[in-house]
């Protein structure tokens, strides 16, 4: 499974760490791209060694993946951004969002008729079926709530990108009790 995750500066870092570690326990091929090497988070930790956007061709991808944060804020004005989520969602692959992220999605008309959840004071009329449950997955979309439900995002997306017996897996790993 071959997975785009997009942080810009300003990035929820729980919402984006954790996912990202239990994405690669799973092995799913993870690229982190933005459009700096070093990115910095809401809380001033930053991640180094993040490829360059210009250098990756982002249909090249089965799932996009989105932290929430403060960097909201560039996701709702970024063309490039709305390029790249506009495209997977056309193209029918995974798409997943935490917290702020999945208005963005609203905004671009992509909830309409889904189920799906967000930053409770976020939601807006989006034309969807907002859920105030930490997870929600509607077909290829998975949403999350906050950032209370980072690891459940990140076990929502290993479910449905690489399967359940993939779970299992991390699961025995991290001493996951069910």
């Amino acid at each position: 499974m071959k997975i785009l995750a997009l942080i810009f500066n300003g990035f929820e870092e729980e919402e984006a760490m954790a996912p990202f570690a239990l994405l690669r326990r799973a092995k799913a091929d993870l690229t982190i791209a933005s459009i700096n090497s070093i990115v910095t988070g809401c809380h001033n930790i930053s991640i180094s060694n993040v490829t360059l956007l210009n250098t990756i061709d982002y249909k090249d991808y089965d799932c996009l993946l989105i932290p929430g944060g403060p960097h909201y804020k560039f996701l709702r004005e970024s063309k490039l951004v709305h390029e790249i989520i506009n495209y997977y969602f056309q193209a029918n692959k995974f798409v997943a969002g935490i917290c702020a992220t999945p208005t963005i999605f609203g905004a671009l008309g992509h909830l309409k008729g889904k189920n799906y959840t967000c930053f409770t004071s976020m939601n807006s009329d989006f034309g969807g079926f907002y859920h105030d449950d930490g997870v929600v997955v509607d077909g290829k979309l998975i949403t999350s709530r906050s950032v209370a439900y980072s690891l459940d995002f990140a076990y929502a997306i290993i479910r449905e990108t690489m399967g359940m017996d993939v779970l299992n897996t991390v699961w025995e790993h991290i001493y996951y009790e069910k």
